[in-house]
């Protein structure tokens, strides 16, 4: 007796500036796949909003905090926060249009739509490496989600942003006081060792359970000021 196994079924597959990007139905869920890589699906979403939520109790004294997202991916960071009326301005940055164009009336607009209606909503397309290197704008908090953590990124590419470079740009794109947030796949000693290198204070990693396995983590950290 041979048991029934059904495949993944294909949404939408796109070569973008990094890759190939790839939507995909399987059962219930939506799966984003970059380059053959599994990066994430709607099967959850305590990790995206544990990010959103650490950030915001690092800010308990500001009134209507600002919070850059790195990363849309399936949108839970963004309705986590859209959902919250104590956060102000909310943007997020994501480099793959495939993605931005599933959220705005392709599959993944039922989890997202009414965040990006809320006006205190902004998307951009655009690398996040680029975006802390040459915006003069800052926020209250930072929050990454655009690979599986520090040690394990989607491209080579992004291993800059969790460098002494990387990280001394996301610092001067957060106002004096504010938090960054990353969310990881596994903890990182090392990665927090260059939090601390590079100038930030009150790092820590918070644990998410997972039902096997090595649980999720968000590295929380505070610029000086």
């Amino acid at each position: 007796m041979t048991g029934s196994y059904d495949a993944p079924e294909v949404l939408d597959r796109r070569d973008g500036p990094y890759g190939e990007v790839v939507l995909r139905r399987h059962g219930a869920l939506l799966q984003i796949i970059a380059n053959g890589c599994f990066l994430m699906d709607t099967s959850d979403g305590r990790s995206e909003r544990l990010l959103v939520d650490a950030a915001l109790a690092a800010l308990p004294e500001r009134r209507a905090p600002s919070v850059l997202i790195g990363g849309l991916g399936v949108g839970f960071s963004l309705a986590h926060a859209a959902a919250d009326q104590r956060w102000g301005r909310i943007t997020v940055v994501e480099r793959e249009r495939a993605i931005i164009d599933w959220h705005r009336g392709g599959p993944l607009a039922e989890l997202t739509a009414d965040a990006l209606a809320d006006p205190r909503t902004e998307v951009v397309e655009g690398d996040m490496i680029a975006y802390v290197n040459e915006t003069y704008d800052t926020f209250d908090a930072l929050c990454l989600d655009i690979d599986n953590g520090p040690d394990w990124t989607v491209t080579e590419h992004n291993e800059e942003l969790y460098g002494p470079a990387g990280l001394a740009s996301c610092a001067r794109a957060l106002r004096p006081g504010g938090v960054l947030a990353v969310w990881s796949a596994k903890p990182s000693a090392e990665f927090e060792g260059t939090l601390r290198n590079v100038g930030f204070r009150q790092v820590r990693t918070e644990e998410v359970p997972v039902a096997r396995g090595v649980p999720d983590v968000v590295h929380l950290a505070v610029r000086p000021g």
